[in-house]
């Protein structure tokens, strides 16, 4: 992990523009485009985060002495106090904090003059609501023509739903996925983690830069509608098209895997879970050859596909007895070798401290004004010519950024110092 010092700024040094280059850290596609991120929580500023990560300069507004909800809460109270909680700081390093009142007229003036400036606007209001600020899509493209609007929210901006509020859990209620997690009988099980914010925000962040290029294409505005409940559904693609051809009902089916192998699924070991994916004839054979059972691969129940099939139950039976005489990280290491897909079931503790985690560089360790020790955040979830991007800057406070931005966008002093004494900034 790399240190992330307090920094300012969205361009590199012209210094160390040609090393950049080839290194793979001049990777900033979205350089010299704005942002103006009216997004709150998490799928949003997770959609914003990975455009601030590429290079554009995001402008986070928030709400005057009350700012994102994530700023305060979480496991942390130093930082909570601090109006930095660890929530809040998973989302939004290297974005300026704009502190703006929408609901006064002052205030929403001020944005729109921003807006003017933006190449990308996005918000996660429940549908109608920017309509009633006058923020929509047809106000916000009569500013600026060539915009890339994206609206996030939890069922899109149609259909019968589109008015119901909703967090991560409840659409996971709703899309059926508790349906197929957990054992069986055992009711409906939630996933671990917020995975359907997490991936809504992904997928928002593909949707504007697949917007940016219709934009460079046809030069006018393009409006996105992402939502929560369709991500999550197509995070299940195979179950839907199965489901939907064939009339197949998924069902709770705990840690097996879903191709049904035998030779696949979970394993208690001697000391541990080990998770195996034994799929095709291939690596069921290397299998058997790496754990020196070639009496399995002998035995006409099981020597070739469709005996196996047809012997399911007592191969797993077999095998299940097998894996009870070492321990998973024996079993890991031993499959590894014979190119077996297994790994040993650990917990987040364990795998964060992993040479293949540190390989990755996928957080970046900073330092917050106020708090010793230091803070870490994610990276870019990808490498570019083999280099991961950092952010460029820690989280902003609240409103910290709002007079540059606003003396950028042609407001001069006075009108700055009347603004804040109304409250607007």
């Amino acid at each position: 992990m790399k240190t992330m010092l307090e920094q300012s700024g969205n361009s590199e040094p012209e210094a160390e523009g040609a090393k950049a280059a080839e290194d793979g850290a001049g990777f900033r596609p979205m350089a010299g485009l704005r942002v103006v991120d009216l997004s709150q929580v998490l799928a949003g500023p997770f959609a914003t985060y990975q455009l601030s990560l590429l290079g554009a300069e995001v402008l986070k507004i928030e709400k005057p002495g009350e700012g994102d909800w994530t700023r305060n809460g979480g496991p942390s109270k130093p930082l909570s106090d601090l109006g930095m909680g660890l929530n809040f700081l998973a989302h939004n390093a290297a974005k300026k904090s704009v502190t703006l009142d929408l609901k006064s007229p002052e205030g929403l003036a001020a944005l729109k003059r921003l807006i003017a400036t933006a190449d990308v606007f996005v918000e996660n209001f429940k549908p109608g609501v920017a309509e009633r600020l006058g923020l929509g899509f047809d106000a916000v493209r009569a500013i600026r023509p060539d915009i890339v609007y994206c609206s996030i929210s939890a069922y899109g901006q149609d259909g019968p739903l589109r008015q119901r509020p909703a967090y991560d859990h409840v659409i996971q209620g709703m899309c059926g996925i508790m349906l197929t997690t957990g054992q069986e009988g055992d009711g409906p099980t939630k996933v671990g983690a917020p995975y359907v914010d997490y991936a809504t925000g992904m997928n928002a962040a593909m949707a504007i830069l697949a917007g940016l290029t219709e934009v460079r294409r046809t030069g006018r505005a393009v409006q996105l509608d992402v939502a929560m409940l369709d991500t999550a559904l197509m995070l299940m693609a195979s179950l839907v098209t199965q489901h939907l051809t064939a009339g197949w009902q998924p069902a709770q089916n705990g840690n097996e895997a879903w191709s049904q192998s035998a030779s696949s699924g979970a394993f208690q070991t001697l000391d541990g879970v080990l998770m195996l994916a034994a799929n095709n004839d291939r690596q069921f054979r290397q299998l058997c050859n790496a754990v020196e059972r070639d009496d399995i691969l002998s035995d006409p129940r099981w020597s070739d596909v469709a005996a196996r099939n047809e012997n399911a139950a007592e191969l797993r039976a077999e095998l299940v007895a097998l894996f009870l005489t070492r321990d998973a990280a024996e079993w890991e290491t031993l499959l590894a070798g014979a190119s077996v897909p297994a790994a040993r079931v650990r917990g987040l503790d364990e795998v964060v401290q992993e040479d293949q985690f540190a390989a990755r560089d996928l957080v970046s360790q900073m330092q917050i004004s106020g708090h010793n020790p230091p803070v870490h955040v994610p990276n870019l979830p990808f490498k570019a010519n083999g280099v991961n991007l950092h952010p460029a800057a820690a989280p902003s406070a609240l409103g910290a950024d709002t007079e540059q931005v606003l003396i950028g966008a042609g407001f001069d002093p006075t009108e700055l110092t009347r603004l804040r004494d109304a409250g607007v900034i």
